[in-house]
This record gives structure tokens, sequence and C-alpha cells, in this order.
């Protein structure tokens, strides 16, 4: 039933850059190319770089603070960089932003929606900022609605201000599909997402890499990234500490949570310290 519901148009088609013909298949999906940033004198991603191909699903992870929403925000345009670039399938997101955002779907940490809307209200509104016909934005919308759950609370007239946290990351990512792009980048997408929901969620993205497009998620749940990515990358310190295929990574004798920490460090707790809270 999930697969069936699924929106078909979110599916993109396998067209280059200006949507005029077939991409190079050696063109990576997402380009991040040296993204340096540095907040009052604190560096905050360190010529980031990193290439994920079309088609992937690659899963982001670090440790608080490793600079992963700060390395994200600058590849789809939210953030300006203070060295370095971005392409989304060749094109640069600082030099061609509006051509490279068609492009892109992004679920951002944080993210902020009119309050006063119903969803359905909200993807209307979304819609035609993004340029969509009336009765497409209505199509797209109610299968968006009823594939994530949200179709009830619309019709009861449920204002986005009255969501919860698991029903706001579901509509932030029905505005990331609304336009049926071609990378979708979604910050911590499964954050406060209830069990069934999280298997729809899941569903939704295979559905768009077997149709040929590209997913990165970061995450904090190693299990969550093995469990749906194919390819992985690790940042810590604002530094890229290794890339590529799950496999290739974790190795074969090892969990991911194993060479996570093994690259990023973990300090253990000793003997004598807490022992005051043994009863």
């Amino acid at each position: 039933m999930v697969n069936d519901a699924v929106p078909t148009d979110a599916v993109p088609k396998d067209t280059g850059p200006t949507g005029a013909g077939p991409a190079a298949e050696d063109v990576p999906a997402l380009e991040l190319v040296g993204l340096t940033k540095a907040f009052n004198g604190t560096t905050a991603a360190d010529g980031v770089s990193l290439s994920v191909p079309r088609g992937s699903l690659l899963g982001l992870v670090g440790p608080n603070g490793a600079g992963k929403t700060t390395s994200i925000s600058m590849a789809v345009g939210l953030l300006r960089p203070d060295a370095g670039t971005a392409r989304v399938l060749g094109v640069d997101m600082w030099s061609d932003p509006v051509a490279a955002k068609r492009l892109l779907g992004v679920l951002p940490d944080g993210l902020s929606l009119p309050e006063r809307l119903t969803g359905g209200e909200l993807l209307t509104y979304w819609g035609g900022l993004r340029g969509l016909g009336r009765d497409l934005v209505r199509e797209r919308a109610e299968e968006l609605l009823r594939v994530l759950e949200l179709d009830e609370a619309d019709r009861k007239g449920v204002l986005v201000a009255e969501y919860s946290t698991g029903m706001r990351k579901k509509i932030g990512l029905a505005t990331a599909l609304l336009h049926a792009p071609r990378v979708l980048v979604l910050d911590e997408p499964y954050e406060a997402v209830d069990p069934v929901s999280a298997r729809v969620l899941t569903a939704i993205l295979r559905r768009f890499t077997d149709g040929g497009g590209t997913v990165v998620v970061s995450s904090h749940v190693m299990a969550l990234v093995e469990q749906l990515a194919d390819r992985v990358a690790i940042i810590a310190r604002g530094r890229m500490l290794a890339d590529g295929t799950l496999d290739g990574v974790r190795g074969s004798d090892a969990t991911l949570e194993d060479t996570f920490v093994r690259l990023v460090g973990a300090r253990g707790i000793g003997e004598e310290e807490l022992s005051w809270l043994s009863s």
C-alpha cells in the first residue's frame, strides 16, 4: 500500500542540469569542493570536500558540532562559504544559484515554516513559489499529505503551528519533494518521527533513488545509516575523515559505529568517575 501511494511525480526523470537531455554519468549529483566557514574565529568547516554519485543514498554522520549542518547549509545555498563551492549535477551553487536550487529538495535543520496555514495551504503556497501550476500542486499536495499521513489533520483544519515535531518533519519533507527535485538533502529527517512514519519515509527515499534520484541524509543514528545508506561520509572537527561505500568505510569485520568511534575518538569513563551514582 505504501509503495502504491508514493507520488510518482517525485521520481525524477534522468535529465541533465538544464533538463535538456541526459546528464553525463560521471557528473556527481552533489559535489562539495573545499567548503570552509568560520564563526567568530572558530572554524566550523575546514575545506570540506565530498562527491556524491548519482542514484546513491549517502549518510553523513558526525558528532555534535562536527560541521554537518554548516557543510549542508553551504552545499544547498543557505549559508555562503568563506571559501570553496558546491555543485548540483554540475551547476555551481554560488554562480548560478537559481538553476542549482531547482534541482534540489532540502529539509534543513530547524526548518522555519509559515505557522498559520494548514498543511495543504502550505503546500499550495510552496508550489506557487516554485512556479508550479495550480492543478499540479493540488494533485501532488493531496498525494503527499495522504502518503505522509497528514491528510486527516488537513481535513480538520489543523494549523502547522499545532503540529507535533514529527509532523513538522513530515510536512517539511513534503515541501522538499513537491517540485520533483533531482537531489534531496535532508538534515536529521527521522528525528522525532514514529516507527510507522519512519517506514513510510524509507519507502519514499527508496522509490526516489530507484527512479534515479540522489539522497544525502545526515543522522546521529549509526544503525539507521547502516540500514538505509549505500554510501557514508564521516565528518568531525570540521573535516571529512572518510567517505565511500558503506562496506568500504566500515570494513568487513566492523560496524559503522566501531569505525566512527575509531576515527572520531571517544572519551571513556574512568572507574572512579561518577562513583557517587552507585548505590
